[in-house]
C-alpha cells in the first residue's frame, strides 16, 4: 500500500471505528477499575467508558470478546436500554455481561417501571407509547420480571428503586459512583411532579 493510501485510510476512517480503537486501548491498558456505560449515546461520567452498539453489541459475544479480550469489567451501567430488547434478548445480553464481569462486579439497570401507578406514565413508556423512544420499546419491565432476567443470567438481583403491585414505591439508598442514574428519585425533578416520573432500578451482582 502506498503512503498516500495509508494516509487516506487514516483520514477517512469512520469515526466509530476510531472510537472503538480508542476504547479497546482504554480497556486493554487500564490499571484501574473498568466501568462501562452501555448505550451511552452522549452520556459521559468521570471514570466510566462510553459504549454504543457500534463498539459493544449486547447480543454478540464476539463483540464483547473484541472489546475486552482477556480483561473483565468491574461494572456495567445501562439506563433505559433494556426496554429496547425482548425479554429473551435481555437475558442473552445479561449473560454476556456476566461472562465479561469480575466476581463481585455489578450490572446496574434502569428501565421504565411497569408497576408505576400513574396511567399517564404507563401510556408514555409502553411499547408504541407517547414518550420519546417508546416506538422502539419491546416491553415494560416490573421488578419481578427484571429480577427473573437477572437470575436467568446468573446474577443475584438487588432492588434499589421500584413500585410494587399495590403501587407503593420502594427505595434503597444507592451510591451514584457505582452507576449514576439520571431518571431516578434523587436526580429527576419529575419524580415530585404530577407525573411522578421514576425508573425501576436493580443491581445484578455476580457472586
Amino acid at each position: 500500500m502506498s503512503l498516500r493510501s495509508i494516509i487516506r485510510s487514516i483520514v477517512y476512517k469512520p469515526k466509530h471505528i476510531l472510537d472503538l480503537v480508542r476504547l479497546k486501548s482504554a480497556v486493554r491498558n487500564s490499571s484501574g477499575a473498568i466501568n462501562i456505560i452501555i448505550g451511552a449515546h452522549n452520556t459521559h461520567y468521570e471514570g466510566w467508558l462510553q459504549t454504543n452498539i457500534e463498539s459493544l453489541d449486547l447480543l454478540s459475544e464476539a463483540s464483547f470478546q473484541a472489546l475486552f479480550g482477556n480483561r473483565k469489567a468491574d461494572r456495567f451501567l445501562a439506563e433505559h436500554v433494556f426496554e429496547h430488547l425482548t425479554f429473551e434478548q435481555g437475558v442473552t445480553a445479561l449473560k454476556h455481561c456476566f461472562q465479561y464481569l469480575k466476581p463481585g462486579g455489578t450490572v446496574r439497570i434502569a428501565v421504565p417501571d411497569g408497576y408505576h401507578p400513574n396511567p399517564d406514565y404507563i401510556h408514555m413508556v409502553k411499547p408504541g407509547g407517547s414518550g420519546e423512544g417508546a416506538h422502539d420499546h419491546k416491553l415494560i419491565y416490573n421488578y419481578r420480571k427484571l429480577s427473573d432476567a437477572f437470575r436467568a443470567a446468573g446474577f443475584s438481583p438487588v432492588l434499589l428503586e421500584y413500585y410494587d403491585e399495590q403501587g407503593k414505591f420502594h427505595y434503597q439508598d444507592w451510591d451514584s459512583r457505582d452507576g449514576h442514574i439520571i431518571r431516578s428519585r434523587r436526580y429527576d425533578k419529575r419524580f415530585n411532579s404530577p407525573l411522578g416520573y421514576s425508573s425501576l432500578i436493580i443491581d445484578g451482582v455476580k457472586s
